[in-house]
């Protein structure tokens, strides 16, 4: 194919993937209407009519008139009738669940003339699943309603003036208006204007952050202030916030490990009600006692708040700034005992500064910057890069050299009319004969000398500076239990530099790419659950092979594919957060198993020896049930708050479609 021919190909792959969003998005919004409709009035009507049912049939005295029962059967089978339908297409399936067993309770009751009793059964479970679609769908609804954060439309600038354009017509490189009070609809770089942006939907920063010209912005995100020129980088589902969305949404159908134990575990208990009433009428030959042990046991506290505690917690961390990408993650991070953490970019911010600058006595500061500058004002190098900045930031220029001999690992060699500066390192400048002071500077420091015309004028110091809130972070990682391990390819006094004043457990130093990965293959192989953070190219191998790899989001494109987890914000704090709601989580869904666990077992005792009779029983097992499942939503993101991503997706949609 042409050049040409690939680029239509391309074009066509786009556009029907467009159509599949939005078809899927249409759909998507259908069966949240249809859910809607159905929970106005045919959810609530069958309950009201097998409740009326049952308050005529009490009123009456529990008559044995024919008519009376006739009418309680059939008010029984059609408000129960998703109750049984989802019977019958489970036995079918030879799948043991609650409904079945919840379809012959009230069938049995039936049978034995308790027809108020059935009633009062039915209209239970009917309140409890409508209750439970209320809250696994508050979730649901809000991943639904996450796209229309999004702006549909955006004003681009072409043809030297503004045009307002769908967003799907957007091309990467245009330049975007976006108006106070207004989401930004693309992810970018700022090319003109000044600014306050809210970020909290995406960095969970609770203050908005200034932007200027070369900052970066994402896509829904409100701009507050003044108005901003952006050139577009990423677009739709390429953005950040396209990335949250897809990764709720695989939340949503992915299942974790401890979701197929908790339906396993739904139906072995199941079977034993079922086993337990058959043995109690066996024993006592007392059909209302079976039917009471049929109806207290109850797993749909754990079938549902499962999920729904994972859906909350990934929806919970995704508001904080870390995208986690499925269920299987989020589990493996509640059990991960070891952090291991790169250096560059993940602890420091991976760009050489001056530090400090320290001219011998009767130079000043101006002059030592000044020759330096003119010295590397050549180079590619990191460390002139770092001088031509500080020297750019205290208004210092100087002339280009006339000659110019670059070192490699060394230092240069400059000279104009005549004058001669050297800037390096110690064993250079001492290469050259320049008569040095003895070195009070940790080696770990990136200390540059620098001389004119055979004479030292005195040293900068460049160093990587760590992220502000990096100590904090590896305190309270340690402060949970996790033993924390930096990898660095640094040397080893600047890794031991660092790694003292963040007070990590231990420091892994000049690694490659290669022995990074060894390193994690060692601790996975002794069963250690390790997380992996970094940024580079360098990290992605680490990053695949540890059990959960986290990327910062910042880092490059291979790092945050191959990681499990992106911290959005580059925040550190970020990931104890995350640990901290996977441990939560965890616990949540333990809490859930052990809770049921008891119930049944203590309810079914009762209920065999007659203690409970079916209405208290069928009492029992919905408010066991909706305790669980409302355990697990309080993981759901807090509606209430003020900066939360829960806040758009509430948002009405005028005031949606006006931003």
């Amino acid at each position: 194919m042409t050049h040409a021919q690939l680029k239509q190909v391309e074009a066509v792959r786009k556009a029907d993937e467009e159509k599949e969003l939005v078809s899927a998005d249409r759909n998507n919004h259908e069966e949240g209407h249809e859910h809607e409709h159905a929970l106005n009035w045919r959810e609530i009507s069958r309950v009201l009519v097998v409740a009326a049912a049952a308050a005529v049939i009490w009123f009456l005295g529990g008559t044995r008139n024919p008519y009376v029962t006739g009418v309680g059967v059939i008010c029984t089978f059609v408000g129960g009738f998703p109750i049984f339908h989802e019977a019958y297409e489970n036995m079918v399936q030879r799948r043991m669940t609650m409904e079945l067993s919840m379809a012959i309770a009230v069938v049995a009751a039936l049978a034995i003339r308790e027809i108020f009793t059935a009633l009062v059964i039915t209209s239970f479970v009917l309140v409890a699943e409508i209750l439970e679609g209320l809250t696994v769908g508050r979730g649901r609804t809000a991943i639904r309603h996450l796209v229309g954060l999004l702006p549909t439309n955006a004003t681009v600038r072409r043809n030297e003036s503004w045009q307002d354009v769908e967003t799907k017509e957007i091309a990467v490189g245009e330049i975007v208006l976006v108006k106070p009070g207004t989401r930004i609809p693309v992810d970018g770089v700022v090319a003109g204007g000044h600014s306050f942006v809210d970020q909290a939907t995406i960095t969970g920063e609770s203050m908005p952050a200034e932007k200027t010209k070369g900052t970066s912005v994402y896509a829904g995100t409100i701009n507050q202030s003044g108005a901003l020129e952006i050139q577009v980088d990423r677009m739709g589902r390429d953005t950040t916030f396209g990335k949250i969305i897809d990764a709720v949404e695989r939340a949503e159908k992915s299942r974790a490990p401890i979701q197929g134990i908790a339906d396993r575990l739904a139906g072995y208990l199941v079977y034993f009600a079922l086993g337990a009433a058959a043995l109690t009428f066996l024993i006592t030959h007392n059909a209302r006692s079976t039917i009471s042990v049929v109806i207290v046991a109850g797993a749909c506290g754990i079938a549902a708040g499962t999920p729904l505690a994972i859906l909350g917690a990934i929806g919970r961390s995704a508001q904080l700034g870390s995208i986690i990408k499925g269920g299987l993650y989020l589990e493996s991070l509640a059990t991960i005992d070891t952090i291991l953490l790169d250096k560059t970019g993940t602890l420091t911010y991976g760009n050489l500064e001056v530090v400090d600058a320290r001219p011998v006595e009767g130079v000043p500061v101006a002059c030592l910057l000044q020759a330096a500058v003119m010295a590397e004002s050549r180079s590619e190098h990191p460390v002139a890069k770092a001088i031509l900045k500080k020297a750019s930031n205290l208004g210092i220029s100087s002339e280009e050299p006339e000659r110019f001999d670059y070192s490699p690992g060394k230092g240069v060699v400059a000279a104009r009319r005549g004058m001669e500066i050297i800037v390096g390192n110690r064993l250079f400048l001492e290469g050259h004969r320049i008569a040095l002071p003895t070195s009070s500077i940790s080696q770990a420091n990136g200390e540059i000398f620098v001389a004119q015309e055979g004479k030292f004028l005195g040293t900068l110091l460049v160093a990587d500076t760590l992220r502000p809130e990096a100590t904090k972070a590896i305190q309270d990682l340690k402060a949970i239990g996790l033993k924390t391990v930096l990898l660095t390819g640094d040397s080893k006094a600047v890794a031991n530099d660092i790694g003292e004043k963040l007070g990590v457990d231990e420091i892994a130093a000049e690694l490659l790419p290669e022995d990074k990965l060894a390193f994690v293959g060692r601790l996975t192989a002794a069963r250690h659950n390790v997380v992996m953070v970094g940024d580079g190219v360098n990290d992605a191998p680490a990053l695949t092979k540890a059990t959960v790899g986290v990327a910062m989001g910042a880092g490059t494109d291979v790092a945050r594919e191959s990681a499990n987890v992106v911290l959005i914000g580059n925040d550190l704090s970020k990931l104890v957060e995350t640990l901290c709601i996977a441990r939560r989580c965890r616990r949540t869904i333990m809490q859930n198993f052990v809770g049921t666990l008891i119930v049944d077992s203590i309810g079914v005792g009762l209920a065999a020896f007659g203690f409970l009779n079916p209405l208290l029983a069928a009492f029992i097992h919905v408010s066991s049930e909706m305790a669980f499942i409302l355990n697990s939503a309080r993981l759901l993101p807090p509606v209430s708050s003020a900066h939360g991503l829960v806040r758009g997706i509430l948002s009405p949609p005028s005031s949606v479609a006006h931003d």
